[in-house]
């Protein structure tokens, strides 16, 4: 679809004299010649393979549509001045004569001339032209209405609106609008004809978004361009992970390794045994891990670093894993095939102990509102729970495994677990529906984005895989690198906007790869064991967390950072100033 084009500099065409056009069309009204014009010092334009002059390195922007977009620019932001100087110093008009005269007739309500200037203008798809003739005809109708010309608004909605044959229901709703008394008020103050004013106006912006960008230039089209390329820039950027790296159009946008954590800001001694599982809150204030040594620890975590807050125990056996209620108040810790255990957070307090006779628990996980409690069992089963423990739901059969993990997606629609060694059960409970993502190899863990739209899959084979769950599970990307053979290794989104992949790693190394191009950008040394679970804290994309056997949890932070640190204190933490 196109529009007719033309030629005429601006001092040359029609001059309007309405202010609502100097806003909304941004068309300018004043037409001064500019004194000691510069265009004769200027680099003369490429011409591009059509013939058409073009401007910029690449040869992909033609000179006519660059212009015409910085003009639309200038008059939004109220540099009518300066547009029309642009306008007249370019010889390139922002729109035609035909147009001017067409927004011209659509804000002074010459409706019968603006439809006829409207085939005019050299639209070649007939459905665009019925849809804009619609829309000013119905505003036709409206303000005959207005003025209690009812049998005339009548008459346009019969001989003119309902031959177009478009939008049928909505037809139907006009009529009915005859006979409603809310359009027959005896008298019509000066406030009406200001909103009958300011609707022509909107009116004016509906055709535009209608009528092809040819014909007339898409509102904020330039700054739409400009934020495009900033995105795409930032998108492309391997290490972006910071809300306060500023994005300038002076320069390409590009962060360094610096953005990453990196350094062990702080190594977590408490525990005495390997640690095997950790997981920072939702608000990131916390960061519970659990061990061999049959025990939960619950830190807190400031600005200036990570403190031990509660060491909780009951559990008699070594604890698998840990989770985190909706509003962070409270824990579930679930003991390997044992119990689970829920937790108050500010006290330390075990509130209940969740448990089925015969049978052990092997996972756990919360409702998205936190009115129930789901949890894995030993004979394959997953069952849900109301707080204070009664059972609620179980669903037998082949649905989980004795080593599993176990996510609830944040609508609480979905149950997700391991149900067999290569696949993966995604469980609706609602609709009774059961989808599984298939792997080749065994599957060691899994980690659910915080959208619920992506799934993590650990396998045995030393990939991890990136599956969109959304509809039919879809493979979106493989991250390699680390060493998996013998234990559980686990992984996390993580960053700003979750852009990174950390995991652990029997080699004692923590990896993370950017996780849009599966790129290994990041190998942080420091632990002396199999680096089990990593966490990144969801309220600061600086701040990563490894749990190992060598039965410490590294805090990891950025190199440049120069935080004052607390004195070690006995609860077994231990400041680092950089080294290892």
């Amino acid at each position: 679809m196109g529009g007719v084009e033309d030629d005429e500099p601006a001092s040359k065409r029609m001059k309007l004299s309405s202010e609502e056009l100097r806003r909304l069309s941004n068309g300018s009204t004043i037409k001064e010649p500019v004194a000691g014009s510069s265009r004769d010092l200027m680099a003369r334009p490429l011409q591009s393979e059509g013939g058409e002059e073009v401007v910029g390195s690449k040869g992909v922007i033609k000179k006519v549509e660059f212009v015409r977009i910085i003009a639309k620019a200038l008059y939004s932001l109220g540099y009518i001045k300066s547009g029309a100087h642009l306008e007249e110093e370019s010889g390139i008009p922002l729109h035609s004569s035909v147009v001017n005269v067409f927004m011209r007739q659509i804000l002074e309500g010459n409706w019968d001339d603006s439809v006829v200037t409207l085939r005019n203008i050299g639209l070649t798809d007939e459905r665009t032209v019925k849809s804009a003739s619609f829309l000013i005809l119905e505003q036709k109708f409206f303000e005959l209405l207005d003025e209690e010309k009812v049998m005339d608004a009548l008459n346009t909605l019969r001989t003119e609106i309902a031959p177009l044959g478009v939008n049928d229901s909505r037809v139907r709703e006009l009529s009915s609008y005859i006979v409603t008394p809310s359009y027959c008020s005896p008298t019509r103050s000066p406030k009406q004809d200001t909103v009958r004013a300011r609707s022509r106006s909107k009116l004016l912006e509906e055709l535009q978004k209608l009528l092809p960008a040819t014909v007339m230039i898409p509102e904020g089209r330039l700054e739409h361009l400009v934020e495009q390329a900033l995105v795409l820039q930032r998108d492309a950027c391997m290490f972006h992970n910071s809300l306060d790296k500023e994005m300038s159009l002076y320069s390409d946008h590009q962060c360094g390794r610096d953005q990453i954590p990196s350094q062990a800001l702080q190594i977590l001694q408490a525990h005495t045994d390997e640690v095997w599982f950790l997981q920072f809150s939702h608000n990131g204030k916390y960061l519970a891990s659990s061990s061999n040594d049959q025990s939960a620890i619950i830190w807190e975590v400031y600005e200036t670093g990570v403190s031990l807050k509660h060491k909780l125990s009951g559990h008699q056996k070594p604890l698998s894993s840990v989770s985190w209620s909706p509003d962070d108040r409270q824990l579930l810790t679930c003991g390997a095939e044992e119990v689970v255990r829920r937790w108050d957070v500010s006290s330390g307090e075990c509130l209940h102990v969740y448990e089925k006779t015969g049978l052990g628990m092997v996972s756990c996980g919360w409702s998205p509102d936190g009115k129930w409690i789901f949890s894995g069992l030993n004979d394959k089963s997953i069952c849900m729970w109301e707080l204070d423990g009664k059972e609620l739901e179980c669903w037998k059969g082949q649905r989980t495994l004795k080593i599993s993990d176990l996510e609830i997606t944040g609508d609480g629609k979905q149950i997700i677990s391991i149900c067999r060694e290569t696949a993966i059960l995604l469980l609706d409970r609602e609709a009774k529906v059961e989808r599984f993502i298939e792997e080749d190899q065994p599957i060691n863990s899994f980690s659910l984005s915080r959208d619920s739209r992506f799934l993590l899959i650990n396998l045995l084979n030393q990939e991890i895989h990136l599956w969109n769950i959304e509809g039919d599970p879809k493979l979106v990307s493989k991250y390699r690198g680390h060493k998996r053979t013998r234990f559980i290794i686990r992984s996390c989104f993580g960053g700003l906007e979750q852009a990174f992949i950390a995991s652990g790693s029997e080699d004692s190394l923590v990896y993370i790869w950017h996780r849009g191009t599966g790129e290994l950008i990041e190998t942080l040394p420091g632990h002396s064991g199999a680096v089990n679970c990593v966490s990144w804290n969801p309220a600061n994309p600086h701040m990563l967390a490894s749990a190992s056997d060598d039965r410490t949890i590294r805090i990891w932070g950025l190199n440049n950072l120069s935080t004052k640190r607390k004195e070690p204190c006995s609860n077994g933490i231990h400041y680092c100033n950089g080294g290892y």
